[in-house]
């Protein structure tokens, strides 16, 4: 084995250690990289969720404070990213012990997409995120979002 190549070629470095994993040739595995690459993996679902609830907590708070400009195309990504984040907790069922603190890190990002794309400011927007993780998650919230235009 190389010892440079995960700094040097990432990816034939990832080649190399699943041969090796593949033969059970454990003495000559990569350690300490392939311990930091997995605990990677598991931090990307946790980013993954937190960019969904974001965009779809964003979604809700402009339904719900701008009811007069409301659109399919808010309907639509409220739609997708719920069925994005049903999803990612559904393949990886462990998330939910994640919820709370992912929603709570998503508020955030959720109020900063209302500021952005709308003329309300932080300060009409409220302190803690208003929507339970059931309700994030619940297909038939809010009650008028299926409704026909």
């Amino acid at each position: 084995m190389n010892p440079n190549i995960y700094e040097t070629d990432f990816y034939a470095w990832t080649v190399e250690q699943s041969k090796l994993l593949k033969e059970g040739n454990f003495k000559h595995l990569d350690i300490p990289n392939l311990v930091e690459e997995i605990e990677s993996l598991g931090k990307q679902e946790c980013r993954e969720i937190e960019s969904c609830l974001g965009i779809l907590i964003g979604h809700l708070l402009k339904w719900d404070y701008q009811p007069d400009k409301r659109s399919k195309s808010w309907r639509a990504t409220i739609r997708e990213q719920r069925r994005a984040a049903q999803k990612l907790i559904a393949q990886n069922p462990s998330l939910k012990t994640y919820l709370a603190e992912a929603i709570a890190d998503a508020y955030e990002s959720g109020k900063d997409l209302v500021v952005k794309e709308t003329p309300l400011d932080y300060g009409d927007l409220p302190e803690n995120c208003p929507y339970t993780s059931e309700q994030l998650v619940d297909p038939n919230f809010p009650n008028d979002l299926n409704l026909a235009r």
